[in-house]
């Protein structure tokens, strides 16, 4: 073996382009097939990770106390499939009248429980201590919030109760409630539901819950149960934001490893085909067929490895910066958001087992090859490959150069077909790119119409609400007004309250935002975006039963947005007054009309009420940036690639038509005539894979932004594509050929005559 360690070190020194190739392949190849993987096992894992630690509840149960008593939902925790149990606790709704913390006046949740830890949803205190006395509570600490000790002390105004000081922060992964008292406290409330927390021995699906539920609460009387929250409902909220990258970065993912395959192929088995007059040396020195074997899959086994380190590395590092976006402002409970190792794992050892595999197919054909075959096969002309096309190409008024450079493919049509394919992916990544950024800026831009500025102006408590809006109304450069009011209710068969914003004034730029249905325009109207639909298994048309500040009212679903907050619904201000007529707005939006100075307006808002503080909304949306940015990251790298494997191909054409190019240019060849012919043989696989290459993209497009969970786009966000575009799309293959190809044509070009015959 040592003898073929030094015959593999040679041909590594020896080759030094072919194996700075094939480092740079597997190295760009393991960075795209890791961010995708990355991507991949980060949506599900910190959720799975910190439920677990917390013994999380795979359902949240809420009974009716006067038809089922405490004694018989203790009994439910022995019943089949139960795991384990916790409660039965006290719960009940609080209103809030006015502003608390970093919330809106509304709606809170309270459970009563005498500590923090049980066999069920262990709470994670993050500051302060548990509530132990009467008048003392803890509040979950909300996903963007930062509370921090210096709100601790902070007393609540409960309508109908007296006050509560908060004396501590927590976060529940079950998210079983958004505060807790002691059980006495829960007493003193007076509670209205009773809850009970539990784990089942088989919940991963939604059927497997609704079956261990109903096994659990099968002895107790009928209607008991009032509503349920399942721990996969939790996931998916959890999960909604990635989600809205997982498509395409999923289909990046897939894409890159496509790439990888066939240019790792082409690269290797080149090299390979490239070195049979040295596989005729080897054996002619008195190498065995299995030590050639091993000298050629050693060769390229060992700048696969440094690349597949490399890119390992690189990856990880990306991925920070694509997880941080992806997963900002979602609860992760007590585990951290990371890649994790087995998408590493998976890359470190399938890469290099790809590159072996690909090179065991022809080394194990150099097996079976004489010396004296392969000296002579290094470099002999392959008679009766193409031969028939260069002729008929050879009868046309085209330049000699380029026939020959049109014909040379077909002579190696196998090599030829993995470099089309190479560029058809690489177009096709371009061509969703394409088709994401257009999307994505057409998405961007709802709202704002002619593009005029935006001022959120909050609203200041001592202030007069319809008097402020007045007073913004009338200022010069003011064109419409958006008054909102931010508030949280609960939802008539939901355990957790929900946010909800009620609108007045001139809703015209979030009307744009509906892909099906209606904007809600009188009372009992409401609309939400997809998440908070399918979380709650509503769909447009369906109603549900409003509670805030002890009134409710019937409110119908009558529009999809095409976004919103999984946990958010929109509904007209007309429904609040009958929910609260005491409520008041919590901000102004203010829009410019065209021309308008914002920095004029702000200093005018300011002069009228100086309590007010208003500010100008940044015009990019965050969406269109990441999808963006993360898309042109994986189509330069997929394009990088894809070059690389024309550069390949064509370096290793010329390297075997060093002959058939020192005999051209003794008769007259011109360098420019040499660069034509190569560029060209490169060049027409490079149209093939364009050709192919759009439909493909635009089909990847549309499943893309059809199973974006988050969003939902309307049709005429779809359908994005032009001639001109295409057009231009069609050229990229060329391009992609061309720029692969330009270097080694440019090596051919400065070729002599005298160094072919040297070589020879």
């Amino acid at each position: 073996m040592s003898a073929v360690w030094r015959a593999s070190r040679a041909a590594v020194a020896r080759r030094r382009l072919q194996t700075f190739v094939i480092g740079l392949v597997v190295l760009c190849s393991t960075t795209t097939v890791l961010l995708g993987l990355g991507l991949l096992r980060a949506a599900s894992a910190p959720f799975d990770r910190a439920f677990d630690q917390q013994r999380g509840a795979h359902a949240v149960a809420a009974f009716d106390p006067d038809r089922a008593s405490r004694a018989q939902l203790a009994r439910t925790a022995g019943r089949p499939g139960v795991e384990a149990a916790a409660g039965p606790f006290g719960r009940t709704v609080l209103e809030l009248p006015h502003d608390w913390l970093w919330m809106s006046a509304g709606s809170l949740a309270v459970v009563g429980r005498a500590g923090p830890d049980g066999p069920v949803d262990r709470i994670r205190l993050l500051e302060g201590r548990w509530a132990t006395a009467p008048g003392e509570i803890v509040v979950d600490w909300p996903v963007n919030g930062t509370p921090g000790p210096d709100r601790l002390g902070t007393r609540l105004r409960v309508r109908g109760a007296p006050p509560l000081t908060v004396v501590g922060f927590a976060t529940s992964m079950s998210k079983s409630a958004g505060a807790w008292v002691t059980p006495e406290q829960m007493t003193r409330l007076r509670p209205t539901g009773t809850q009970m927390l539990y784990r089942f021995t088989g919940a991963a699906t939604d059927a497997e819950v609704r079956a261990g539920l109903t096994r659990a609460t099968a002895a107790l009387p009928t209607a008991s149960l009032t509503s349920t929250q399942s721990h996969l409902t939790l996931k998916r909220a959890f999960s909604a934001q990635a989600d809205a990258y997982l498509p395409f970065l999923t289909l990046f993912g897939v894409l890159g490893l496509l790439v990888s395959v066939l240019i790792v192929g082409n690269v290797v088995s080149g090299a390979v085909v490239s070195g049979q007059r040295h596989i005729g040396v080897l054996k002619s020195l008195g190498f065995t067929p299995n030590q050639v074997v091993a000298v050629y899959l050693t060769m390229v086994s060992v700048p696969a490895l440094v690349g597949c380190a490399l890119g390992t590395l690189i990856g990880n590092a990306a991925a920070r910066p694509v997880l941080k976006v992806a997963f900002s402002g979602i609860e992760t409970g007590s585990a951290a958001v990371g890649i994790g190792w087995w998408p590493s794992a998976v890359c470190l050892v399938g890469m290099p087992a790809l590159v072996v595999v690909t090179a065991l197919v022809p080394a194990r054909r150099a097996h079976r090859l004489s010396a004296a075959r392969a000296i002579t096969a290094g470099s002999a002309p392959r008679a009766g490959r193409g031969l028939r096309v260069q002729r008929r190409l050879g009868g046309t008024r085209l330049p000699r150069a380029l026939t020959l450079g049109l014909g040379q493919p077909f002579a190696r049509p196998a090599r030829s077909l993995l470099t089309a394919a190479a560029v058809a992916l690489g177009v096709a990544t371009v061509t969703l790119t394409t088709g994401l950024t257009s999307t994505m800026i057409a998405y961007g831009e709802v709202g704002k119409g002619d593009g005029a500025a935006r001022v959120r102006v909050p609203a200041v408590p001592s202030a007069p609400d319809r008097q402020t809006e007045q007073r913004l109304r009338s200022l010069p450069g003011a064109d419409r007004v958006t008054v909102r009011a931010l508030t949280t209710v609960s939802l008539a068969g939901y355990p957790q309250t929900v946010f909800a914003n009620f609108h007045r004034g001139d809703t015209r730029d979030l009307a744009a935002g509906i892909v099906k249905g209606h904007w809600p325009t009188r009372a009992g109207e409401a609309a939400a975006g997809p998440a908070f639909l399918h979380q709650h298994g509503l769909s447009v048309g369906d109603r549900v039963t409003v509670r805030l500040n002890g009134g409710q009212a019937p409110v119908t679903i009558v529009g999809e947005l095409m976004e919103g907050n999984a946990q958010a619904l929109d509904s007209d201000w007309r429904t609040l007054t009958r929910l609260d007529p005491r409520a008041r707005a919590t901000e102004y939006t203010v829009r410019l009309a065209p021309g308008a100075d914002a920095r004029s307006y702000l200093e005018a808002v300011g002069a009228a009420d100086p309590s007010l503080e208003p500010t100008v909304l940044d015009p990019h949306a965050t969406a269109t940036t990441t999808v963006v940015g993360l898309a042109s990251v994986f189509t330069v790298l997929l394009t990088v690639v894809a070059a690389l494997g024309v550069f390949n191909t064509v370096l290793l054409t010329v390297r075997e038509r060093r002959r058939d190019l020192g005999m051209l240019k003794s008769i007259g060849m011109t360098p420019r005539q040499v660069v034509v012919m190569t560029v060209s043989s490169a060049a027409a696989p490079g149209a093939v894979g364009g050709l192919l290459g759009i439909p493909l993209g635009i089909v990847a497009h549309r499943l893309v932004v059809d199973h974006v969970g988050v969003i939902s786009f309307p049709e005429s966000m779809k359908q994005v594509w032009h001639p001109p575009q295409l057009a231009a799309l069609l050229l990229a293959g060329g391009a992609i050929a061309v720029l692969g190809a330009l270097v080694p044509a440019r090596s051919a070009a400065r070729l002599t005559v005298a160094e072919v015959l040297h070589h020879e």
